[in-house]
């Protein structure tokens, strides 16, 4: 009994557990296969459709309630909405779509989709914060593991309906609605914040290497499915034990909570907090020492210069100690320190943090929305694959982001940000990539932008937690994740969305101009000339424009970045670094 209870408050499980409750719960990745189907069966035409997608994407990223819900009531109580959403929502739209209830007006369509689809956003937001307050230290690799397999979770819940043999395209709703529900129930009292922070072993790095290969075990297998699958025609059996694979590949983590409870014979270690009151007052003496340091200090030798900062340091020291100087507090918690949403909302870092996020997803958001039409208007017939491809690659962009930013904090006591920075800067040269149109530019492009892209949903959380605290960390996750429909709203919905119309039209000008149609017949024509001729956009001018001006904004990204990166630096120091003595 002591054994089994000790594997329910090991804090691997927890983040295990968080695994497989992310493996479903990417709702939105889904809609583009559900969408055909509720089309059809309510017979909406494409602008309704498309009102839908907006219900989607905003049900996807605000979750304010969500947020404050996992900060106050338990996470299974969280957890248990989110589910209820979740069912609710899209278990009334499948009731719809079949006929088993009456049909709704659209904007009760577009309520019970947002609903549905906001239940994600308890599930996300319960599995960061009970994980991340489990491993304070390593959070980079434990936000980039979590949004990692929330970003695959489309092609996993996609690959399991494969293998229900059903001519009826509702059913994936139903899955939709009754798949993420079972499991966030079965699993909802095990997320929970467990006192992570006193089970610290020597084997951990071990322990995360070994969940980073089962990661790219994972997109790796995907990949291999998923281009099986398109070029091969293959028998239902053979779909079914492709799927049985992929769940012994989603089980294989769970090796690491049972091999430290029943088999390894270390000690958990309790770990310090990464701000102690000691690290506090440390932050707090070295803002003084900023404010008080001599401006010719920093043009002196790198040795002369580190020799008068420990001076002057030390002289702070004891003259605080003394009583002989007040330190000046703020009103209000210093960076590093637990801050409410509205503290933090008054603070520059914040703001240069989404405003940074928003430029930064915002412009891959927009190339994975308009995917499809960018490889139709270069030429490539069947756009599944890249769709497919740049999924991959955002997962492994969240994976990659959260280990490779916490060799910068954990080995150099170095900003994250500027792990975001690199991010952007290569986000940047795939939409340049993209604009040019080259011959084979749409996989390089699509690889840089997935991989930037995915590395943001790894590095801001773990950068926002650690700059503003654990405390309401829900709160502000969940405001920071607003900036991605509003940067997709302006770039995709306003710029692409205009300048490919443009384009559009304009080449149906060149093709349909007057001088080959009697001029009366023309002019009249267009009041009821089908829209899809009209937007019909072939070439790389297409999209030129507008992915020029996305590299541009990504650049805007970066430098926002570096200035974050600038002003943190004495706090990433003072969290990671060895005190100077």
């Amino acid at each position: 009994m002591g054994k089994i209870q000790s594997l329910v408050n090991n804090r691997w499980l927890v983040l295990v557990a968080g695994m497989w409750i992310q493996s479903c719960a990417g709702l939105g990745y889904l809609f583009g296969s559900m969408s055909p189907t509720i089309k059809s069966a309510l017979n909406y035409n494409q602008r309704e459709i498309a009102s839908l997608g907006v219900a989607k994407d905003l049900g996807d990223s605000v979750g304010f309630l969500a947020g404050s819900l996992c900060d106050i009531l338990p996470m299974w109580g969280a957890l248990l909405v989110g589910a209820l959403q979740n069912f609710v929502g899209y278990g009334w739209v499948w009731l719809i779509v079949t006929g088993r209830a009456p049909q709704l007006p659209l904007w009760a369509m577009w309520i019970l989709i947002f609903v549905g689809t906001n239940g994600e956003t308890y599930f996300n937001t319960a599995a960061l914060v009970s994980s991340v307050q489990n491993f304070p230290k390593n959070r980079g690799p434990v936000v980039g593991i979590l949004k990692g397999f929330a970003g695959l979770s489309g092609a996993i819940l996609t690959q399991v309906f494969a293998t229900i043999q059903t001519p009826d395209h509702a059913a994936l709703i139903f899955t939709v609605a009754v798949g993420p529900t079972m499991v966030v129930i079965a699993l909802m009292f095990v997320i929970r914040p467990v006192g992570g922070h006193r089970q610290t072993r020597p084997s951990d790095p071990s322990s995360f290497t070994f969940l980073y290969s089962i990661c790219l075990l994972l997109a790796a297998y995907l990949l291999g499915v998923m281009l099986l699958e398109d070029l091969v025609d293959v028998s239902q059996a053979v779909i079914t034990v492709l799927t049985l694979a992929l769940f012994l590949i989603l089980i294989l983590p769970a090796a690491v909570p049972l091999w430290l409870t029943f088999w390894s014979t270390e000690r958990g270690e309790e770990e310090e907090p990464l701000l102690t009151e000691a690290g506090q007052s440390s932050v707090i003496l070295l803002s003084e020492l900023e404010e008080e340091k001599p401006k010719e200090v920093d043009l002196l030798p790198a040795l002369e210069r580190k020799k008068r900062i420990e001076q002057l340091q030390s002289k702070l020291f004891h003259a605080a100690a003394e009583g002989a100087v007040r330190v000046k507090r703020r009103r209000g918690p210093r960076r590093g320190e637990n801050f409410t949403l509205m503290q933090a909302l008054i603070k520059a870092d914040f703001w240069l943090i989404f405003w940074s996020l928003l430029l930064g997803s915002g412009s891959g958001l927009t190339v994975i929305d308009n995917l499809g039409q960018m490889s139709e208007s270069l030429g490539y017939d069947d756009p599944h694959i890249f769709v497919s491809m740049i999924s991959i690659w955002n997962f492994l962009g969240r994976v990659g982001g959260g280990y490779f930013s916490e060799i910068v904090v954990r080995d150099y006591a170095y900003p994250r940000p500027v792990a975001m920075a690199a991010a952007q800067a290569a986000m940047a040269v795939g939409h340049f990539f993209l604009a040019m149109g080259w011959p084979g530019a749409l996989y390089g492009g699509t690889l840089l932008i997935g991989i930037g892209y995915g590395a943001h949903w790894a590095i801001v959380p773990a950068a926002a937690s650690e700059l503003f605290g654990l405390q309401n960390f829900g709160a502000l996750y969940n405001f920071l994740t607003v900036a991605n429909p509003a940067g997709s709203l302006v770039f995709s919905g306003i710029i692409a969305s205009s300048i490919y119309d443009h384009e559009a039209e304009k080449q149906a000008r060149d093709n349909h101009s007057p001088s080959s149609l009697p001029f009366l017949k023309w002019v009249l024509s267009i009041p009821n000339r089908k829209v899809e001729q009209a937007l019909k956009c072939q070439g790389p001018v297409c999209f030129f424009a507008t992915y020029m001006i996305m590299s541009g904004l990504c650049v805007v990204a970066m430098a926002l970045s570096m200035i974050l990166v600038y002003r943190t630096k004495i706090v990433y120091r003072n969290l990671y670094g060895k005190p100077l003595r």
